[in-house]
C-alpha cells in the first residue's frame, strides 16, 4: 500500500530540482554555448591565455553563483509561482528548465513537454511571417502539422493579428510578439507552461486573456510556471510561490506568505522596519517624479505595521515631483491577502494647481475606523494622470496586519467577519406601527 502511496506520488511530480547551481563568469563567455569554431580557437589560444594570467597582464576571472543549492518539486497541474528582485536567479532557473542553458551542478527531473516564453519573441525568426512562425514553433515544440492547422484558428483569434498574419514578424511591434509567441505556446498544450516577466509587455486587457488562458490550462491538469513582479497576477493565478533572492529560495509558500516575505525583502525600509523606503535608483516612477517612501500610521502618531480595527490609520506617500504635471494624481488600493481589492482611492479631488510644480510632496490617505475587516492587506499604489500618461503602474508597497479591538464583540467584531471590509453602518431600530 506504501509502494503504490509513493509511486502515486512519484507520478504526480512532474518537475523535481536538486541541488541546483549555477555559475557565471563575470564578464566571460559560456562555454557551452560555444561554436565549434570557437572551441578551436579557445582551445588554440588557451596556452597564451595562461601565459598572460602568469605574467599578471590579465585580471583574474571573477565568477559567481546566479543559482546555489535550489531545490524544490512541482506536482501535475499546479500554477507555481517564482517571485523575487531582479537579478535573484529567476531568469536563470527558467532557462535551465527550458533546457536552453545547462547547470553547473544539481540535477532536474521533467516529465512532459515544456514550452517556454522567456523573452519577447522567442522562438520566432524575423524575416518568417506570423504564420509561418506559428508552425515553426509548434514543429519545435513538437507538434504535427495536423496538429497545428487543427488550432491556428484559435490561436490567431486569440494574438489577434489577423491583419499582420502574412506580414515578416520583424515589422511587429513588441506587444504584438508577445501575444502571438503567448498564443502558441498555450494552445499548442504543452505539459508544462513556463512563463516570464514578458507578459508585462502587453496592455492590461490582454494580460486578464493570458491569466484566463493560464488558469484554464492548469485546470486542465497541464502545469504552469509563472514569473511576473505583478503581485496581484501572483496571487490570482498561484497558490503556491518560491521567493528567490541572490540566487537562493529564501521561501516556499502559499502565494500570500511567499509575497509577504518578497515585499519585505524587496523594500530598503528605515525607521526601525516600520516605513516603506527604496534606494535613489529603485524609487517607482520616472524622470517626472519618484515615490520616496510610504508608512502606514496609526492612532499613536508613529509608523506601524499592526492596527487595530476600531481606529482611523493614515497612509502616507511621500515623493519627489521633479517636473511641472498638470492633473497629477496618487492611486490608493487596499487588497486582501486572497487577491480581493477592498477598496481604490485618489487623491485627484483634493489636488490644487500648487501641487502641479516640482517640489516633495506628501500624499496622505485617511482610512476611517471601523472599515476594515480583521486579517492583512496589501498597500498598492500607482500614479498617473488619467487618459494621459502613467508614471508608476500599480505596484505593491508592502502588508500590514488588522487586529480585533478587543471590546468583546459590542460595537466591532474580535472575529472576521464575512466580507472584505466590515463598515460599522448606522441602524435605527423603532417599534412597528401598526
Amino acid at each position: 500500500m506504501n509502494d503504490q502511496h509513493q509511486s502515486s506520488a512519484m507520478s504526480s511530480t512532474v518537475i523535481k530540482v536538486e541541488g541546483l547551481g549555477k555559475e557565471y563568469a563575470i564578464g566571460g563567455r559560456e562555454r557551452s554555448n560555444e561554436s565549434f569554431r570557437e572551441m578551436l580557437t579557445s582551445s588554440f589560444s588557451a596556452p597564451i591565455r595562461r601565459l598572460r594570467k602568469l605574467r599578471g597582464e590579465v585580471a583574474p576571472e571573477e565568477r559567481f553563483w546566479a543559482l546555489k543549492d535550489v531545490s524544490f518539486e512541482v506536482k501535475r497541474g499546479e500554477v507555481l509561482g517564482i517571485i523575487g528582485r531582479n537579478g535573484a536567479g529567476k531568469s536563470t532557473l527558467l532557462k535551465i528548465l527550458s533546457r536552453i542553458t545547462a547547470p553547473t551542478m544539481g540535477r532536474i527531473e521533467i516529465r512532459g513537454r515544456v514550452a517556454s516564453l522567456l523573452e519577447v519573441g522567442t522562438g520566432f525568426h524575423p524575416e518568417l511571417t506570423g504564420r509561418e512562425n506559428v508552425y515553426l514553433n509548434g514543429a519545435i515544440l513538437g507538434m504535427s502539422r495536423a496538429e497545428i492547422t487543427r488550432k491556428f484558428d484559435a490561436i490567431v483569434a486569440f494574438a489577434d493579428i489577423e491583419k499582420f498574419l502574412d506580414t515578416p514578424v520583424k515589422h511587429y511591434s513588441s506587444g504584438m510578439y508577445v501575444r502571438l509567441a503567448f498564443a502558441v505556446a498555450a494552445h499548442l498544450e504543452p505539459e508544462i507552461l513556463v512563463v516570464d516577466e514578458v507578459l508585462a509587455v502587453g496592455d492590461a486587457e490582454f494580460q486578464k486573456k493570458c491569466l484566463g488562458k493560464m488558469s484554464e490550462v492548469a485546470g486542465g491538469g497541464r502545469t504552469v510556471l509563472f514569473v511576473s513582479h505583478n503581485m496581484g497576477a501572483v496571487r490570482a493565478l498561484c497558490l503556491r510561490a518560491i521567493v528567490l533572492a541572490n540566487g537562493n529560495i529564501v521561501a516556499d509558500a502559499s502565494a500570500p506568505g511567499a509575497i509577504d516575505v518578497y515585499l519585505e525583502r524587496a523594500n530598503t525600509c528605515s525607521n526601525n522596519g516600520l516605513e516603506w523606503s527604496w534606494d535613489s535608483s529603485e524609487m517607482p516612477g520616472d524622470e517626472a517624479l519618484r515615490v520616496k517612501k510610504v508608512a502606514l500610521v496609526g492612532s499613536k502618531q508613529v509608523p506601524t505595521r499592526e492596527v487595530r480595527s476600531a481606529e482611523q490609520i493614515r497612509i502616507e506617500c511621500e515623493y519627489e515631483q521633479r517636473q511641472f504635471i498638470r492633473g497629477l494624481r496618487i492611486n490608493l488600493q487596499l487588497v486582501t491577502q486572497l487577491g480581493e481589492i477592498a477598496f481604490t482611492t485618489t487623491d485627484h479631488s483634493s489636488r490644487t494647481a500648487a501641487t502641479f510644480h516640482p517640489g516633495t510632496y506628501l500624499s496622505t490617505c485617511c482610512v476611517p475606523e471601523r472599515l476594515l475587516n480583521i486579517g492583512r492587506y496589501t498597500i498598492r499604489l500607482s500614479i498617473d494622470v488619467p487618459g494621459i500618461r502613467v508614471i508608476g503602474g500599480w505596484f505593491d508597497v508592502g502588508s500590514f496586519t488588522v487586529e480585533g479591538s478587543h471590546n468583546g464583540g459590542t460595537t466591532f467584531p474580535d472575529r472576521e467577519w464575512a466580507g472584505v471590509v466590515s463598515p460599522q453602518c448606522s441602524w435605527i431600530v423603532t417599534p412597528a406601527t401598526e
